[in-house]
């Protein structure tokens, strides 16, 4: 059987993008990647003081940077910032590279799981709910358009979604060393 390729977690703030990653990459004996915190350690300051300092753009540069790198590396699981989709060259990239896994979920769930971290620039306005949702609606196209699965975390614990991830994923390794189905259009929905 052909071994199952990088797996690239894409999604909102929020969806568990981190927090699946790290199961997922220790259930597969995976090295795990996140883009963030790659970026922190090798500018050795946080998110907020990137945006603060570089603004969003310069941000989404050593965003571009550490995805082409890290998606080049075999075997590995990389979760990706919630706006790494915004740029062309990494949604092309994740897609030639990998299994690009969307992770959703609701606004409420976000929310609620996002409400006491300061580490989230975006997020450090008058109404978070509307920027939520305002980053969802122009996101969401191309969540949809980069990824090979979609799967929902809203209200599950991170182990059944790693459960659902291994067995939608297997079925790709299978298809794909059988020479058939390497489109996973059809695992979307």
């Amino acid at each position: 059987m052909q071994a199952l390729p990088n797996l690239f977690l894409i999604g909102p703030m929020g969806t568990g993008k981190s927090t699946i990653g790290r199961t997922l990459a220790a259930e597969l004996h995976r090295d795990f990647f996140d883009s963030d915190h790659v970026i922190e350690k090798r500018c050795g300051c946080n998110i907020p003081w990137i945006f603060d300092v570089e603004g969003e753009a310069g941000f989404r540069l050593r965003e571009a940077q550490v995805i082409d790198e890290i998606t080049r590396y075999q075997g590995i699981v990389l979760a990706t910032g919630g706006g790494a989709v915004m740029h062309p060259t990494n949604r092309r990239l994740l897609r030639e590279r990998g299994v690009v896994i969307y992770l959703s979920t609701t606004i409420e769930q976000q929310l609620k799981r996002t409400a006491r971290d300061r580490n989230r620039p975006l997020l450090q306005c008058e109404n978070p709910e509307q920027r939520l949702r305002e980053l969802l609606e122009l996101r969401d196209p191309l969540y949809r358009d980069t990824a090979t699965l979609i799967v929902s975390t809203d209200r599950r614990s991170p182990r059944s979604v790693v459960a659902e991830i291994r067995r939608r994923t297997r079925r790709y390794a299978s298809s794909a060393a059988r020479g058939c189905c390497t489109d996973l259009s059809g695992y979307s929905l």
